[in-house]
């Protein structure tokens, strides 16, 4: 765990020594737009309006938005209809999970704002105050996701290490826990409703949402543009710390204390398929925070970074797809629940298939009556009757 966090660590530094930049004062400036308190004109260059017209933002960006409205809003609601009416236990991967696909789902159901806000041009229309709202949105389904994964990671550890333990006890203690995460979030992103997120581009005839920063015309001639970009700055930086990076050590260590434990029993069996799972679950978080939460997160510490010291990120666009390909977090994660839970894979396969619960009932007691005869590889009923093995 340790050499990862120096991987980790060195790569950081990586991405910060060698992401192109160049001085606030000089031409390319990003998308740091310049205006004049008292005419109120926003003043922009040749980078800001090629990247705001570019085909990244008005074709691409919008494909992706569009892929995870389609796939995660009935992914993510079929599995809150399996946890809340289908499963038939309750136990802390449920609850988790259950937090997590609400997170997910409260996402989701704003992406056809995005959708249209990119398609248009980035021209946003429906004013400040929902801008906020999806922006916030937007951040607290990443730090949600992260939180209630490590919460999942940790969770099948201890499955594996105490598979004694008291259930009603592990329940209420993750009732309490996704209690303390949503007031969390709920605090955390408090600040992002505090600063202006959308801002008027005359020229362009346009007003975008969280593109650009908005730097007044005295703090930028005077060198003091990290005025007014120190709040999102030190937002930025205190939740990359808190809600990302302590996560990412916390599901390391999880699941190489998992492997370890997998690694001393059999793999026949119950164990080898639960082995196999428990690798297939570990990929899928590892391609998560590969694809979703690394790159957005080393991305928004090294772009606050570099404004916080008079420069800024002319690499803004890889920024934008970086955040972009953090809303891929709601399609992944129904991944993450299927290999967590062996009754949501089960469930999952009835609710697909039509079955309800009295059926599959039925069918349950049904099976349980049968005799298995590994000599003629067939099921006897009770009553005689002989019926074809499908093993």
């Amino acid at each position: 765990m340790a050499a990862s966090a120096r991987y980790l660590v060195l790569f950081f530094y990586l991405c910060v020594l060698f992401a192109p930049v160049e001085p606030v004062g000089g031409k390319g400036r990003g998308l740091i737009v310049v205006v004049d308190e008292d005419s109120g004109k926003a003043f922009i260059d040749q980078i800001v309006t090629d990247t705001l017209k570019s085909g990244l933002t008005t074709i691409f960006l919008p494909i992706i938005y569009i892929i995870v409205f389609v796939v995660g809003l009935p992914t993510n609601a079929m599995a809150i209809w399996v946890l809340l009416f289908r499963s038939k236990t309750v136990h802390p991967a449920a609850i988790y999970m259950g937090n997590l696909a609400l997170a997910d789902v409260m996402f989701v159901i704003w992406m056809p704002l995005k959708i249209a806000y990119h398609l248009k041009g980035n021209n946003w229309t429906f004013g400040e105050g929902m801008c906020k709202v999806l922006v916030g949105f937007f951040y607290g389904n990443m730090y949600c996701s992260i939180l209630f994964i490590a919460c999942l990671s940790i969770q099948r550890y201890w499955v594996c290490a105490h598979p004694l333990s008291q259930q009603r006890k592990n329940n209420t203690f993750a009732i309490i826990v996704s209690v303390c995460i949503w007031i969390f979030i709920g605090v955390s992103t408090t600040p992002l409703y505090l600063y202006q997120q959308t801002v008027e581009l005359s020229d362009l005839n346009i007003t975008t949402c969280h593109d650009v920063n908005l730097i007044t015309k005295e703090n930028f001639v005077s060198g003091n543009a990290f005025l007014d970009v120190q709040l999102p700055y030190y937002y930025f930086m205190v939740m990359a710390g808190l809600v990302f990076f302590i996560p990412m050590l916390l599901i390391i260590a999880a699941y190489v204390l998992l492997l370890r434990k997998l690694g001393k029993s059999t793999v026949d069996g119950s164990a080898g398929k639960s082995r196999q799972r428990a690798i297939i679950l570990i990929i899928t978080v590892l391609i998560t925070f590969l694809v979703c939460f690394i790159p957005s997160n080393v991305m928004l510490v090294v772009h606050y970074a570099l404004l916080r010291n008079g420069w800024a990120n002319n690499g803004y666009s890889f920024y934008i797809l970086t955040l972009c390909l953090t809303s891929l977090n709601s399609c992944l994660d129904p991944f993450i629940y299927y290999y967590v839970s062996d009754d949501f894979r089960e469930q999952v396969k009835n609710t697909l298939l039509c079955r309800s619960s009295r059926t599959v009932e039925r069918m349950r007691v049904s099976f349980s009556s049968l005799k298995y005869s590994k000599r003629t590889s067939t099921y006897t009923s009770s009553t005689g009757n002989t019926d074809s093995s499908t093993c």
